[in-house]
């Protein structure tokens, strides 16, 4: 997996292998070995690959895009699955994101939106400020 999580970001980066050789301080050879998966970089390297390309390097070395759909996140990007929409506009929003953000019942969540990217499920907590206190005061029903 490393082999072409470490291929497919240095596409995204434009780099050729010569660019990264150089960055890192080895020969294009070895950036090609990694990328085949004949070798793989030691934790060094890895060290270093994760900071050029600023992500964990959990994600750098098991991170599937084939089975995500998505290429690596960036550090503190977290892409958590797809959800269903039930009839009444219920989603479930999976375990893993609520362990990591602390969600739990009862919590309030803000559904924040911008026209051009989507829309956004907030703790309301990580608000405070941001909005006059009186917008955070509305009740569930009234936007049913």
């Amino acid at each position: 997996m490393i082999n072409m999580n470490l291929k497919r970001l240095r596409q995204q980066y434009q780099y050729t292998q010569e660019d990264l050789a150089e960055k890192l301080g080895v020969s294009r050879q070895v950036v090609a070995k990694w990328e085949k998966g004949e070798s793989t970089p030691d934790l060094y390297f890895c060290i270093k690959l994760a900071e050029l390309y600023d992500v964990t390097i959990d994600n750098l070395v098991n991170y599937d895009e084939e089975k995500s759909g998505v290429s690596v996140p960036p550090k503190g990007k977290h892409y958590f699955g797809a959800t269903t929409v039930g009839e009444r506009g219920q989603i479930v929003i999976p375990k893993k994101a609520r362990e990591l953000f602390h969600i739990e019942a009862g919590n309030t969540l803000l559904i924040v939106g911008d026209e051009e990217r989507g829309l956004a499920i907030v703790p309301q907590n990580y608000m405070q400020g941001f909005f006059p206190q009186n917008v955070l005061l509305n009740k569930k029903e009234d936007y049913e």
